[in-house]
């Protein structure tokens, strides 16, 4: 993604499939020196809003590591709710750390 003509991170979202079909996983990553400018949370609502008004999704989840609280801070900002730790989840620079997903459901019309 780009911010004032400067590549600044990335946003994606992969739709599972069989039983899973009606979810989708979204990751993203914003480079370190664009942090507190709330591009990351702009485009989560961007993705979020493209996702569930063009596609058959009505779940989309998003996985979080133990330590970083500002992301997590941006997916509540957008209305995503936490829904599980999975403990002793991750590996990552050679820590054991959980991992914190965070759910947001499509308003279903009756």
């Amino acid at each position: 993604m780009y911010w004032k003509g400067q590549f600044v991170g990335e946003i994606g979202i992969e739709i599972k499939e069989d039983v899973f079909r009606l979810s989708a996983e979204m990751g993203y990553f914003i480079g370190e020196p664009f942090w507190g400018k709330g591009i990351a949370s702009k485009a989560i609502k961007l993705m979020t809003d493209y996702v569930f008004n063009n596609f058959n999704i009505i779940r989309i989840e998003a996985g979080v590591f133990d330590f970083n609280k500002p992301s997590m801070r941006v997916l509540e900002k957008n209305d995503f709710s936490i829904e599980s730790i999975k403990r002793n989840a991750v590996i990552k620079n050679g820590k054991i750390i959980n991992d914190h997903i965070w759910v947001k459901l499509k308003e279903l019309k009756e």
